[in-house]
């Protein structure tokens, strides 16, 4: 009888965020990637499900990055059984560790506000993880290096491999008995600011793909002419531009974008506030891993000497109060949660404040609200009137769109016998599968949440 497999696909499925990728073996239970729902509130409620499968059965995890909508579950994991390794390479590990630690204290402070202020129906309200939680979860953390085959059993090997994207960030190789499985992970962008092109697989029988721009091409923005533009109007305005960011990667591009529109006299010398102590302790995996990246040691160094980086949430009231014209760059990036809201809640009913959205919003978050032209938005259990100029700026996006995507696949020398569309809103999804048959004729499929493959080795 020949051997066998099943995937049982219990995140980024038919939706962008929650990428968990279950491999079920006769040697080892697989898990790839185990991050959080994000978005609507029907998706966030799934975070508090445990897994249709047993925690403590399966054996290790594999990263692909440190993204929160790829290793936030790892705590709840933890908590239902999980005893294994969680292995990534350096620079995601230290990525994940940060993201973790932060998401704890952020979902600690929600929660304490919560039962404060009682506008929560729970009672009480409990933090997702609390940081005891994670710091547990960090203590399972093993560290492998990129292009290198590990071995997980006789028969069973991965590598990872360069992938763009954000800081660390990888494709998966998996190899169970000869037959390679490709895990696409978040594919970066070619001539990114800060970072290589991503590598390309060769070889897949098993692709899983992301989908998160299958249905859009970037647009051909200039975005230095766009960034200036709206810093001097902001200037004009005696406003305040408001740039919610992710503290990976978008926090560091727009502080090198900001950084060289001044160093070639674009813009005047405006003052730059990062408000994000998580972005500041990337900031620091960008000097500890500096062959992940292109920045030399001068340009990191010139880059952060040119911002204010806030420490305190004291110096977060200074700079609300502050009446002059500056740029405030603060998690979170689509506006889910973090210190600006707290901006927005004093700055976003007044006109001569601008809110910059960078990159993808997904459905369902409060920045896709802002980018559709929502009039007033909650957070904190109340309603703001939404007054100030809302501005997107997609191009900085770190996604492949459907062009690159499509790029990212054509070094596969061999027709898959399975493709599996995944991270991806049902629109995107479907674009990408017909693109995928017309160029490629590889027949794409399209999974729900917690459907199960059975695979033939």
């Amino acid at each position: 009888m020949k051997p066998s497999i099943k995937i049982h696909f219990l995140g980024a499925a038919g939706v962008v965020t929650g990428s968990k990728f279950l491999i079920e073996t006769s040697e080892r239970n697989i898990l790839i990637d185990c991050g959080m729902f994000q978005g609507l509130k029907n998706l966030r409620q799934l975070n508090w499900r445990s897994l249709p499968f047993k925690a403590e059965a399966i054996d290790v995890v594999l990263l692909t990055h440190g993204h929160l909508d790829h290793v936030g579950y790892l705590p709840r994991l933890l908590k239902q059984g999980f005893k294994g390794k969680i292995i990534g390479t350096a620079p995601t590990l230290a990525i994940a560790e940060i993201i973790l630690k932060d998401s704890a204290k952020i979902h600690e402070e929600e929660a304490e506000r919560a039962n404060k202020e009682k506008y929560t129906r729970h009672d009480p309200a409990l933090p997702f993880y609390t940081l005891q939680e994670a710091e547990k979860t960090i203590n399972h953390f093993k560290m492998e290096p990129p292009d290198t085959w590990i071995s997980l059993s006789e028969d069973i090997l991965f590598r990872f491999r360069y992938n763009g994207h954000i800081i660390g960030a990888t494709f998966i190789e998996l190899d169970i008995k000869g037959k390679r499985f490709v895990f696409s992970g978040d594919i970066g962008r070619p001539n990114d600011y800060l970072l290589r092109d991503p590598n390309r697989p060769r070889w897949a029988d098993v692709l899983f793909l992301e989908s998160t721009y299958g249905n859009k091409i970037h647009p051909q923005e200039d975005v230095d002419v766009l960034l200036a533009q709206l810093i001097k109007e902001t200037i004009y305005n005696k406003g305040n531009l408001i740039i919610p960011s992710f503290a990976v990667e978008r926090l560091q591009s727009l502080m090198f974008l900001i950084w060289k529109l001044y160093e070639k006299n674009k813009i005047p010398n405006i003052p730059v506030y990062v408000d994000s102590p998580m972005g500041y302790n990337v900031l620091k995996v960008f000097e500890r891993y500096r062959d992940w990246h292109k920045l030399s040691k001068a340009s990191y160094s010139n880059m952060c000497a040119h911002v204010t980086i806030i420490e305190s949430y004291k110096e977060t009231w200074e700079t609300i109060d502050n009446r002059h014209s500056k740029i405030v760059i603060a998690g979170s990036g689509m506006v889910t949660g973090g210190r600006v809201l707290t901006y927005l809640q004093h700055l976003i009913d007044d006109p001569k404040t601008t809110v910059l959205l960078v990159g993808y919003m997904a459905e369902g978050t409060r920045g896709r609200q802002l980018k559709d032209g929502a009039h007033d938005i909650k957070f904190f259990g109340k309603y703001y009137p939404v007054r100030a100029r809302i501005a997107y700026i997609e191009s900085l996006s770190a996604h492949a769109d459907q062009k690159e995507l499509l790029d990212w696949m054509s070094e596969i020398r061999n027709i898959p016998e399975k493709v599996y569309l995944v991270h991806g809103e049902p629109d995107a999804l479907n674009t990408l599968r017909v693109k995928v048959k017309d160029i490629y004729n590889w027949n794409a499929t399209i999974q729900h949440l917690n459907d199960v493959e059975h695979l033939y080795l």
